[in-house]
């Protein structure tokens, strides 16, 4: 009798998230080029920087500190990679996705320390992506993995670092 084929022990994320942004960050800048920003040109370059340095800081500090968190606990932070451990501590225990809030706040920095317009615009989409093509996967693929630990981390901390809304 023939054995069954199993799935793949990773989350079967639609891209890797860097290239995500790197996408977006790419057809903005083309955009620019076509069709020029003039709204955040109409700021003041100082001003811009100013913006967008702690958004780019904090963009920094929580990649640094997701990683460090999946690094201690023994695991790989690549989503396209099997994981090994459920991180719900440190970083973890405040926001599930803190990598992918990271990207989307650098994309918007990036956006204001280049006056993009079109970064702007194109970090909706590319965040969009990354909430139906990584993170729901991922979620399915570790609650699947983990069952009841991941169902009582994803019932206790928010996905994206503020609390659901209630209605």
């Amino acid at each position: 009798m023939a054995e069954q084929p199993t799935a793949p022990d990773t989350a079967g994320v639609i891209a890797p998230p860097p290239v995500i942004a790197a996408v977006a960050l790419a057809l903005a800048l083309m955009l620019d080029m076509v069709w020029p920003s003039t709204v955040l040109p109409a700021i003041g370059f100082f001003l811009r920087q100013i913006l967008a340095a702690p958004l780019i800081a904090a963009a920094v500090a929580l990649a640094l500190s997701g990683e460090r968190g999946f690094k201690a606990a023994g695991t790989t932070p690549l989503p396209w990679r099997p994981s090994t451990a459920l991180v719900t501590t440190g970083l973890y225990g405040r926001v599930r996705n803190p990598m992918y809030v990271g990207l989307i706040l650098l994309l918007v920095g990036l956006a204001l320390a280049l006056a993009s317009d079109w970064l702007i615009v194109m970090a909706v989409p590319a965040a969009l992506v990354l909430h139906y093509g990584v993170v729901l996967r991922e979620e399915r693929y570790l609650e699947a993995k983990f069952g009841d630990d991941y169902r009582r981390y994803k019932a206790e901390v928010p996905r994206y670092g503020w609390p659901p809304i209630k209605g």
